[in-house]
């Protein structure tokens, strides 16, 4: 496997100080030797049992970072690069390890969610308060979760029913005129036929400010707000010891404000998401575990930018998903085989042409080993297209435990991304002939873990070919594609080193993590649009008793906004600051003070981000 120099030479000495520093640290509470990983396999693993390459977000590691919103939370991650159009409310992209934010599948609650027709999901409208943890796992998924696994796989879990009776309220305002407002319920009954229940529900509201810059096109200097209505929900019935049948649903509400030049008018974006699955789990046999879930996402937009028709558009798309999964103990180790239907369909648009779907017809199987000190896997997976037929991938892995805290991983695996329907069919744009992109890595990781230190370092290649790129000018048929194409023909390789460390002294949790990389295209070799040559985050947290208080600066390197590298976006690094009071067994006051020092940076050209802003909070969590 080799790596760019720039990896070695100009990341190296920061690095290895990074990983032998124990006074680096981040908000962020240090993660557990029995944390549970469920995303990576498709089933409960130990995270010291996991061959992929993990970031896991607890409960209590959210509610300690005291984040106004997901995509927020997400930029302080290892591996994580996040892209946005504005404030809160505005469309954002998350890429994971220099992958496009096209190449990463988001699931909730194991429930895909996104748009068939831009290809990626909705991250504004995801409700912060709804979730309970996440699951990042980096690297090609195709073999477990289909098309579009080729950087990675987000899976959002909401809060579910455990125990007693549990109630819990959050109040929070702060910067820009926020406002939010959350409440859950949830618990379980005992006894053999028990029920299970959660339900939470969330409004925000921003007042915002200037989503463009001057420069822009669009630049309109009124603030752009945002209200956000959100729910969800579980309920699980216990049937006998063993079996169970379930349902969960989420639904969030989301209507922004966006710029549309000097108009008077006011320029609105409404945007829904709602999914909901049914779910039935048995224990078949001792050794024989069953999983089945049916599952439907609906992700709708509509603009209105003028007082006339013609600045109006709608688009509404659906996902429709069946999975029967079974878990075997077979030897010495685990047989899963997956049989799946996937059926995307755009159901309205104000652009007819692009009404339509498809379905894939999916069959996969994989083997789990874990015998005294080596872990291995094998995994292999058809998926048939109505559109573009065929596509097999298939990957291994491997992990030696050296001894009880030091562990050295290393795995190959292919994948692929579909086309979307905007690739495909929108007039002027798509081209109905385009394939499927496809990705070949390899990568090799060290991961130490004694319960005070933790230490990761993984190195990837991952080679992507057939990439879809963008053109103004289509070089295919430019007569009829007015607004340029899409369309195969680029070559790309994302490699890097990813780097972190954890450290418990006393009252004090550290932290700190880099990412060297270097997504690059093969054909132009010019850096990918909107990724960094490095990123990083540095922090540290104190608790003492029922106070605690942290500081972290999340900074990244320059970027580039185009294909032939010559419009920069600088490079940024940005002061946080966090303090928590519990003062009553079951209230808390939490505060966050984002972008102290004021840095003015942009993560999209001629697009703002935001400002010093402060935030404070109540919060109510039923012991």
């Amino acid at each position: 496997m080799t790596f760019p120099v720039s990896l070695h030479a100009s990341g190296a000495s920061l690095a290895l100080a990074m990983l032998s520093s124990s006074a680096l640290a981040q908000t962020t509470l240090p993660q557990t030797l029995a944390a549970v990983i469920v995303t990576a396999s498709r089933t409960p693993q130990l995270a010291t049992d996991v061959l992929s390459d993990v970031v896991s977000l607890s409960s209590a590691q959210i509610a300690a970072s005291s984040q106004q919103s997901l995509i927020d939370l997400l930029q302080a991650q290892r591996g994580v690069e996040v892209t946005r159009n504005g404030g809160p409310g505005t469309a954002c992209s998350v890429l994971l390890r220099g992958a496009d934010g096209k190449h990463n599948i988001v699931l909730v609650d194991g429930v895909r969610i996104g748009s068939s027709t831009l290809g990626s999901a909705n991250w504004s409208a995801l409700p912060l308060s709804s979730i309970d943890h996440i699951e990042i796992v980096f690297g090609p998924l195709s073999t477990l979760y289909g098309a579009d696994a080729i950087g990675g796989v987000v899976q959002i879990f909401t809060k579910r029913g455990a125990g007693p009776a549990r109630v819990s309220a959050l109040l929070e305002t702060g910067s820009d005129a926020t406002r939010s407002m959350q409440a859950g319920v949830s618990g379980s009954g005992e006894g053999e036929h028990s029920l299970s229940y959660a339900l939470n529900v969330g409004h925000e509201h921003a007042d915002g400010f200037s989503a463009t810059l001057p420069g822009s096109f669009s630049y309109n200097p009124d603030n752009d707000g945002y209200d956000k209505d959100s729910a969800s929900g579980e309920l699980t019935l216990a049937l006998a010891k063993g079996h169970e049948v379930g349902v969960l649903f989420m639904h969030s509400d989301l209507n922004a404000q966006y710029d549309n030049g000097a108009s008077s008018y006011d320029v609105r974006s409404a945007q829904t998401l709602h999914n909901v699955g049914v779910f039935m789990n048995n224990q078949i046999l001792p050794a024989w575990h069953s999983h089945v879930q049916l599952a439907r996402a609906q992700d709708k937009s509509g603009t209105d930018s003028s007082a006339t028709a013609s600045g109006k558009s709608r688009i509404e798309t659906e996902q429709t998903d069946f999975n029967w999964q079974n878990d075997v103990t077979l030897g010495v180790g685990s047989l899963q085989a997956q049989l799946g239907w996937r059926k995307e369909s755009v159901l309205s648009s104000s652009t007819a042409a692009l009404n339509g779907d498809r379905s894939t017809r999916s069959l996969a199987a994989a083997y789990l080993v874990k015998q005294g000190p080596h872990l291995a896997s094998v995994s292999a997976r058809v998926d048939h297209s109505s559109q573009y037929g065929s596509t097999t991938t298939g990957a291994l892995g491997y992990g030696y435990r050296i001894d009880s805290a030091l562990r050295f991983n290393t795995s190959a695996g292919t994948s692929f991304r579909a086309p979307t329907f905007n690739e495909l069919y929108y007039p002027g744009y798509g081209i109905a002939s385009n394939k499927p992109e496809h990705g070949k890595n390899l990568e090799a990781g060290l991961y130490f873990d004694d319960g005070q230190l933790q230490l990761s370092a993984v190195a990837y290649r991952n080679a992507l070919t057939d990439l879809l790129v963008t053109a103004a000018v289509c070089p295919i048929d430019p007569a009829h594609h007015t607004y340029g194409c899409a369309y195969n023909v680029n070559r790309a390789m994302l490699t890097g080193l990813s780097l972190e460390a954890r450290r418990q002294l006393g009252q004090f949790n550290a932290h700190a993590t880099l990412d060297l990389q270097n997504p690059h295209d093969q054909t132009t070799d010019k850096l990918l649009v909107r990724r960094a040559k490095q990123h990083g985050v540095l922090g540290v947290d104190y608790v003492a008793g029922t106070l605690s208080a942290g500081v972290e600066v999340i900074a990244s390197g320059r970027r580039f906004d185009d294909l032939p590298n010559k419009v920069t976006l600088g490079g940024y690094a940005l002061l946080n600051l966090t303090a928590n009071w519990q003062f009553a067994r079951d209230w808390s006051l939490q505060g966050r003070w984002d972008n102290a020092a004021n840095k003015r940076y942009e993560t999209a050209r001629y697009y703002a981000t935001a400002g010093s802003s402060v935030f404070a909070g109540l919060r109510y969590a039923m012991k």
